[in-house]
């Protein structure tokens, strides 16, 4: 994969990247040995834009990277984040955007990372106590002691992406963005394309819920998807009409390796509805299987017809239930 993406002035990343999440006990639990394989086995496929955060694992994750780091840094732009506190698999407590808080967690991260400077630093959620030009503020000024190279913002509204663009330039947005979660397109997908910010889908594959082979009944009691209302009980047969939607799409559709699968659909669609909208969309799904890894880059060389495509676009319109526990928390609540 020789291919690379812009986000923002001159951020280069690969067309598709990879979310580490999956890689700690978010959705159950982990082999440490088979995730740092699965990540090794992503750089070597030429996946080389890296996304973890704080707050993975409570730091586990970012040390995960660092083994990685340690060895192949130069072949890779590293993303994380800070501003949650918790975790994925307990719950957050708080969010924190302080300017003392910034400075803090920037140094736990390079510290746990093993590196002294991090490629795409994130405002992960919006503290609402505080202004978000005090925020960016404090990470402008990461840039230029060089801890960071880029700043982006993970949910944040198409108002808060004007206002934080207006203090420093904005690398891209990380939000949740899928066939089956598409709020982001009225307002801050719009404002990213008119700013020239990226944006970054977490979750292109609906927490694995598109690809058709989740059974939501059957999701372990420390699984995070558990919390989220689209995969309650009473919301996830209804749901299930958005993945025949995309199982009938790839059964039509053949990749160089064979039949196309739903992933590979997903996340087509998701270049595809970037490209339509007028903006660079870098995907990162996460997974722990290096063979996963393999299957999502064949969406790079899937081509999906105007017809395919309409029928994807109209497949949100049955999803039932919030993406998000709080809704606030994410900018599907406060557009």
């Amino acid at each position: 994969m020789t291919a690379t993406v812009q986000l923002g002035d001159s951020l280069s990343v690969s067309p598709l990247g990879f979310g580490g999440m999956a890689l700690t006990p978010v959705y159950g639990d982990v082999d440490p040995a088979e995730a740092l394989a699965t990540l090794h086995h992503a750089v070597d496929a030429g996946v080389t834009f890296l996304d973890t955060a704080d707050i993975y694992g409570s730091g586990s994750n970012e040390e995960l990277f660092a083994q990685l780091l340690k060895d192949r840094r130069s072949e890779v732009q590293l993303a994380t984040k800070f501003g949650l506190v918790g975790n994925p698999a307990e719950g957050y407590t708080d969010i924190r955007g302080d300017a003392a808080y910034v400075r803090e967690a920037v140094d736990r991260s390079l510290s746990r990372l093993g590196t002294d400077s991090i490629d795409l630093y994130y405002m992960h959620r919006r503290d609402l106590r505080v202004p978000i030009v005090e925020t960016v503020e404090a990470m402008a000024e990461l840039v230029k002691a060089g801890k960071v190279r880029h700043l982006g913002l993970s949910e944040v509204t198409a108002a808060e992406l004007r206002e934080a663009h207006a203090v420093h330039p904005i690398a891209a947005v990380q939000s949740e963005w899928s066939i089956w979660s598409r709020d982001v397109e009225r307002n801050v997908v719009p404002a990213a394309a008119e700013l020239g910010v990226g944006f970054v889908p977490y979750s292109p594959l609906g927490r694995g819920f598109l690809t058709g082979t989740v059974d939501a009944s059957k999701l372990g009691s420390n699984d995070f998807r558990r919390n989220i209302p689209r995969f309650a009980a009473d919301a996830v047969d209804a749901n299930q009409a958005v993945v025949a939607t995309v199982r009938e799409v790839a059964a039509e559709l053949q990749t160089a390796n064979g039949p196309a699968t739903p992933a590979q659909v997903a996340l087509a669609w998701l270049l595809a509805r970037g490209e339509a909208l007028g903006l660079p969309v870098v995907p990162i799904p996460g997974t722990r299987k290096a063979a996963r890894i393999d299957e999502n880059l064949g969406a790079l060389s899937l081509e999906l017809s105007p017809a395919q495509l309409d029928r994807l676009n109209t497949a949100a319109d049955a999803v039932v239930g919030s993406r998000a526990a709080n809704p606030g928390w994410v900018s599907e609540g406060r557009e």
